[in-house]
Protein backbone atom coordinates (compact mmCIF):
# COMPACT_ATOMS: atom_id res chain seq x y z
CA UNK A 1 0.00 0.00 0.00
CA UNK A 2 1.29 3.57 -0.96
CA UNK A 3 2.01 5.90 2.02
CA UNK A 4 -1.00 8.64 0.42
CA UNK A 5 -3.36 5.01 0.69
CA UNK A 6 -2.54 5.07 4.24
CA UNK A 7 -2.47 8.54 5.25
CA UNK A 8 -6.34 8.62 3.54
CA UNK A 9 -7.10 5.48 5.46
CA UNK A 10 -5.97 6.91 8.59
CA UNK A 11 -7.14 10.15 8.06
CA UNK A 12 -10.90 8.83 7.40
CA UNK A 13 -10.72 6.58 10.30
CA UNK A 14 -9.80 9.20 12.21
CA UNK A 15 -12.90 11.40 11.00
CA UNK A 16 -15.42 8.54 11.53
CA UNK A 17 -14.11 8.29 14.90
CA UNK A 18 -14.90 12.37 15.76
CA UNK A 19 -11.06 12.76 16.88
CA UNK A 20 -8.94 15.88 15.93
CA UNK A 21 -5.25 15.41 14.96
CA UNK A 22 -4.99 16.46 18.51
CA UNK A 23 -6.99 13.84 20.28
CA UNK A 24 -5.64 11.40 17.97
CA UNK A 25 -2.01 12.21 19.18
CA UNK A 26 -2.68 12.09 22.67
CA UNK A 27 -4.64 9.17 23.00
CA UNK A 28 -2.45 7.07 20.97
CA UNK A 29 0.98 8.71 22.67
CA UNK A 30 2.15 9.89 19.12
CA UNK A 31 3.55 13.37 18.74
CA UNK A 32 1.26 15.31 16.53
CA UNK A 33 3.98 16.58 14.58
CA UNK A 34 4.29 12.65 13.49
CA UNK A 35 0.01 12.08 13.16
CA UNK A 36 0.46 15.57 10.91
CA UNK A 37 3.48 13.89 8.82
CA UNK A 38 1.72 10.45 8.35
CA UNK A 39 -1.52 12.00 7.27
CA UNK A 40 0.04 14.34 5.07
CA UNK A 41 1.98 11.45 3.23
CA UNK A 42 5.24 12.16 4.27
CA UNK A 43 6.18 9.19 6.22
CA UNK A 44 4.63 5.74 7.11
CA UNK A 45 4.05 4.42 10.47
CA UNK A 46 5.77 1.21 11.19
CA UNK A 47 6.20 -1.06 14.49
CA UNK A 48 4.92 0.71 17.49
CA UNK A 49 3.58 3.65 16.11
CA UNK A 50 1.46 1.63 13.83
CA UNK A 51 0.11 -0.27 17.01
CA UNK A 52 -0.45 2.66 19.02
CA UNK A 53 -2.33 4.65 16.18
CA UNK A 54 -4.26 1.03 15.06
CA UNK A 55 -5.57 0.90 18.64
CA UNK A 56 -7.14 4.19 19.71
CA UNK A 57 -9.04 3.72 15.66
CA UNK A 58 -10.39 0.90 17.01
CA UNK A 59 -8.73 -1.65 13.97
CA UNK A 60 -6.32 -3.94 13.66
CA UNK A 61 -2.72 -3.07 12.69
CA UNK A 62 -2.77 -4.87 9.21
CA UNK A 63 -6.76 -3.53 8.67
CA UNK A 64 -5.42 0.00 9.26
CA UNK A 65 -3.09 -0.75 6.15
CA UNK A 66 -5.67 -2.00 3.55
CA UNK A 67 -8.60 -0.45 5.69
CA UNK A 68 -11.29 0.33 2.72
CA UNK A 69 -15.07 1.56 3.45
CA UNK A 70 -16.70 -1.82 2.00
CA UNK A 71 -20.67 -1.16 0.51
CA UNK A 72 -23.16 -3.30 1.84
CA UNK A 73 -26.08 -2.50 1.06
CA UNK A 74 -27.77 -5.82 2.54
CA UNK A 75 -26.25 -4.91 6.09
CA UNK A 76 -27.54 -1.44 5.91
CA UNK A 77 -31.41 -3.03 5.05
CA UNK A 78 -30.83 -5.03 7.63
CA UNK A 79 -30.45 -2.43 9.93
CA UNK A 80 -33.02 -0.17 9.17
CA UNK A 81 -35.47 -3.40 9.44
CA UNK A 82 -33.85 -4.54 12.85
CA UNK A 83 -35.44 -1.20 14.08
CA UNK A 84 -38.81 -3.28 13.51
CA UNK A 85 -38.24 -4.91 16.79
CA UNK A 86 -40.22 -1.96 18.22
CA UNK A 87 -43.40 -4.18 17.62
CA UNK A 88 -42.28 -6.63 20.77
CA UNK A 89 -41.22 -4.24 22.59
CA UNK A 90 -40.40 0.20 21.98
CA UNK A 91 -36.94 -0.23 23.05
CA UNK A 92 -36.11 -3.18 20.69
CA UNK A 93 -36.09 -0.25 17.63
CA UNK A 94 -33.63 1.56 19.59
CA UNK A 95 -31.01 -1.42 21.32
CA UNK A 96 -31.01 -3.41 18.20
CA UNK A 97 -29.79 -0.78 15.17
CA UNK A 98 -27.69 0.19 17.73
CA UNK A 99 -25.83 -2.96 18.99
CA UNK A 100 -26.05 -3.90 14.82
CA UNK A 101 -23.86 -0.19 14.15
CA UNK A 102 -21.67 -0.52 16.82
CA UNK A 103 -20.71 -4.17 15.43
CA UNK A 104 -19.89 -2.23 11.84
CA UNK A 105 -19.19 1.46 12.52
CA UNK A 106 -16.61 3.38 10.76
CA UNK A 107 -16.25 0.15 8.18
CA UNK A 108 -19.44 0.53 5.72
CA UNK A 109 -20.09 3.36 3.90
CA UNK A 110 -23.14 5.06 4.95
CA UNK A 111 -24.18 3.39 7.88
CA UNK A 112 -23.37 6.18 10.48
CA UNK A 113 -25.99 8.46 8.73
CA UNK A 114 -28.62 5.51 8.55
CA UNK A 115 -27.83 4.49 11.78
CA UNK A 116 -28.10 8.15 13.50
CA UNK A 117 -31.38 8.90 11.13
CA UNK A 118 -32.92 5.38 12.32
CA UNK A 119 -31.70 5.75 16.49
CA UNK A 120 -32.86 9.67 15.93
CA UNK A 121 -36.45 8.19 14.86
CA UNK A 122 -36.74 5.70 17.21
CA UNK A 123 -36.09 7.37 20.16
CA UNK A 124 -38.29 10.25 19.17
CA UNK A 125 -40.75 7.89 18.32
CA UNK A 126 -40.82 6.12 21.54
CA UNK A 127 -40.59 9.01 23.59
CA UNK A 128 -44.14 10.24 21.51
CA UNK A 129 -45.50 6.86 22.21
CA UNK A 130 -44.96 6.75 25.92
CA UNK A 131 -46.80 10.55 26.09
CA UNK A 132 -49.24 9.11 24.10
CA UNK A 133 -49.97 6.21 26.78
CA UNK A 134 -49.57 8.61 29.53
CA UNK A 135 -51.83 11.23 27.97
CA UNK A 136 -54.41 7.88 27.55
CA UNK A 137 -53.99 6.90 31.35
CA UNK A 138 -54.30 10.67 32.48
CA UNK A 139 -57.28 11.29 30.28
CA UNK A 140 -59.18 7.73 31.87
CA UNK A 141 -58.34 9.10 35.54
CA UNK A 142 -59.62 12.48 34.88
CA UNK A 143 -62.72 11.23 33.35
CA UNK A 144 -63.01 8.82 36.62
CA UNK A 145 -62.25 11.74 38.95
CA UNK A 146 -65.40 13.20 37.29
CA UNK A 147 -68.06 11.17 36.69
CA UNK A 148 -67.73 8.82 39.75
CA UNK A 149 -68.57 5.89 36.97
CA UNK A 150 -65.61 3.30 37.46
CA UNK A 151 -67.10 1.21 34.05
CA UNK A 152 -67.18 4.36 31.63
CA UNK A 153 -63.56 5.54 32.94
CA UNK A 154 -61.82 1.89 32.44
CA UNK A 155 -63.83 1.46 28.98
CA UNK A 156 -63.90 4.96 27.77
CA UNK A 157 -63.69 5.83 24.12
CA UNK A 158 -61.86 2.77 22.79
CA UNK A 159 -61.66 4.02 19.45
CA UNK A 160 -59.76 6.91 19.86
CA UNK A 161 -57.02 4.63 22.08
CA UNK A 162 -56.89 2.51 19.41
CA UNK A 163 -56.57 4.69 16.52
CA UNK A 164 -53.78 6.85 18.56
CA UNK A 165 -51.49 3.94 19.51
CA UNK A 166 -52.28 1.80 16.21
CA UNK A 167 -51.41 4.58 14.11
CA UNK A 168 -48.45 5.67 15.61
CA UNK A 169 -47.34 1.76 15.47
CA UNK A 170 -48.38 1.81 11.57
CA UNK A 171 -46.66 5.37 10.88
CA UNK A 172 -43.46 3.42 12.18
CA UNK A 173 -43.95 0.33 10.27
CA UNK A 174 -44.56 2.42 6.97
CA UNK A 175 -41.79 4.39 7.29
CA UNK A 176 -39.43 1.07 7.83
CA UNK A 177 -40.40 -0.63 5.00
CA UNK A 178 -40.48 2.75 2.49
CA UNK A 179 -36.80 3.37 3.71
CA UNK A 180 -36.05 -0.29 3.05
CA UNK A 181 -36.50 0.27 -0.27
CA UNK A 182 -34.89 3.37 -0.83
CA UNK A 183 -31.55 2.20 0.70
CA UNK A 184 -31.90 -1.23 -2.05
CA UNK A 185 -32.22 1.20 -4.96
CA UNK A 186 -29.34 3.35 -3.63
CA UNK A 187 -31.33 6.44 -1.85
CA UNK A 188 -30.74 7.88 1.09
CA UNK A 189 -33.10 7.00 4.36
CA UNK A 190 -35.68 9.74 5.31
CA UNK A 191 -37.34 9.64 8.55
CA UNK A 192 -39.29 12.80 10.14
CA UNK A 193 -39.99 13.54 12.80
CA UNK A 194 -36.88 12.98 14.68
CA UNK A 195 -35.08 15.13 17.12
CA UNK A 196 -31.22 14.83 16.96
CA UNK A 197 -30.18 13.11 20.18
CA UNK A 198 -27.40 11.08 18.25
CA UNK A 199 -25.30 13.33 16.50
Amino acid sequence: MSKQNLAKNIRELRTRKGLSQELLAEKSKVSLRTVQRIENGETEPRGDTLIRLSEVLDVAPEDLMDWEAEEDKGFLMSLNLSSLGFIVFPLLGIIIPLIMWISKKGRLKQIDQLAKNVLNFQITWTIVLLLTYIWLIGSTYYRLHQSGDVSLSILGNPVYKIIAIGGLYLYNIVLVVRNTFRINQGNEARYLPKIRFVR
